[in-house]
């Protein structure tokens, strides 16, 4: 079959290398893409939300399934468009509908549906404009640190936890009353902050049945040991060690079950990926949040262990047969190294040229922010490559990481070197 991937990141050039090896993959297109995705796919200059370029490139290129990778367009009512019209709707998209993506498009939304289905979170309320002095009264009935997170997507950035009550209240203000995140901090949910480790559950649903996809545990923030500014992932580990039987067996029923009967119950149309950010209190699982599509760099380690044929798998999704399928894992580690550009998460340079890629063996190169000019693979956003490695445990794996970065070479370039430091 001919199919589409919507993205031009580390997940989408990660889905390009899984569905390139199904002997169902035809021809693979990747709109926009990178330098990456186009080593093994057709580039399309489109953007993910500009539909009626993506449904004319869907007739022209006669596509059968559409994987989304980004939550942008999910939002935004991708699938809903394509069921809409006569001509697009027995393509095979891959994502839930507008109103299944409100779980992430919607932070009051998805503790609205945790509430309902009685699936364990922190405790919080939500506050606009106009109750922005009860906000600030909730908050003095909390204990620091506050966590402040915008209603609607901001691009990773719409949350903030916070020390002091003063900077809190003000953050609240900034937030509501002056727009910070723009029209993402519209609404804000405040929420009690729970104190334990973080780790990632994904979830294949044809909203009816699911496979629980590979626990990863990404690492955000810019500098070592989890300081500084929040960026989109420096790097990621699947399995998390921690995440033992009996986690998995309370995350399984207690979370994934309850989510999954509630799309069902509530009539939602959901054929996708469900990410459910966890923390683990006491050996408790909360969630965080959920994401309505895979996350980056969670995909570069997840993906790579699925050994069952992802086409055949994303078929059975959207056909509601997924319980007739068979997942089988790699049992082996893999972890991800993000290498970024000099500066981010904040302002950093574009066009620089990418040397070392072809040097590298013995792990897959992930392009994440590159393009290619003039012939040459070269930087084309914040974080730029993954470099992911299969290994015994996930020391062994990150050492291979570790080796293949150091291959590479572009001006200013930066990565962590502590990946994992806080896993025994």
């Amino acid at each position: 079959m001919n199919i589409l991937i919507l993205g031009s990141g580390g997940r989408e050039h990660t889905f390009a290398y899984q569905l390139a090896k199904s002997p169902l993959c035809k021809n693979l297109y990747v709109a926009p893409g990178n330098a990456g995705t186009q080593a093994m796919a057709k580039n399309l200059a489109i953007s993910v939300n500009d539909f009626e370029a993506i449904r004319r490139a869907v007739l022209e290129h006669d596509i059968n399934m559409v994987v989304v990778g980004p939550e942008d367009p999910l939002v935004n009512g991708i699938v809903d468009f394509f069921q809409q019209d006569s001509n697009l709707k027995n393509v095979m998209i891959i994502g839930p509908s507008a109103e299944g993506a409100l779980l992430e498009g919607s932070k009051e939304r998805a503790k609205e549906f945790m509430s309902r289905h009685k699936i364990p979170t922190a405790a919080y309320s939500s506050f606009n404009k106009e109750t922005l002095d009860a906000g600030k009264e909730f908050l003095e009935t909390l204990e620091p640190p506050y966590v402040l997170k915008a209603d609607g997507l901001a691009a990773g950035k719409g949350v903030l936890i916070l020390d002091s009550l003063e900077e809190a209240k003000q953050e609240l203000e900034n937030m509501l009353a002056h727009s910070k995140f723009g029209a993402a901090s519209a609404k804000v949910v405040i929420e009690e902050f729970l104190d334990g480790i973080e780790l990632s559950v994904f979830v294949l649903t044809d909203g009816k049945n699911y496979k629980v996809l590979p626990t990863a545990k990404d690492y955000k923030r810019i500098g070592e040991g989890d300081s500084g500014l929040n960026t989109g992932g420096m790097g990621a580990i699947s399995p998390v060690p921690f995440a033992d039987e009996e986690l998995m067996q309370k995350i399984e029923s207690r979370i994934v079950v309850p989510t999954v009967n509630g799309i069902k119950e509530e009539g939602i149309d959901y054929k996708g990926f469900i990410f459910i950010g966890l923390i683990k209190v006491n050996n408790e699982p909360y969630v965080i949040e959920y994401n309505v599509r895979m996350g980056d760099p969670e995909t570069e380690v997840v993906l790579p262990r699925i050994k069952t044929d992802l086409v055949k798998l994303l078929e059975a999704t959207y056909t509601q047969e997924l319980d007739q399928m068979n997942l089988e894992l790699d049992p082996r580690s893999a972890t991800t190294v993000m290498v970024v550009s000099g500066g981010y998460p904040e302002a950093y340079e574009k066009g620089k040229n990418i040397s070392g890629i072809s040097d590298i063996s013995d792990s897959i190169v992930f392009h994440a922010g590159t393009a290619m000019k003039e012939g040459e693979v070269v930087t084309n956003g914040g974080r730029v490559i993954a470099v992911t490695s299969l290994g015994e445990d996930f020391r062994k794996a990150l050492k291979k990481s570790y080796q293949n970065v150091a291959k590479l070479s572009f001006d200013r370039m930066y990565y962590r070197t502590d990946i994992g430091f806080d896993l025994s």
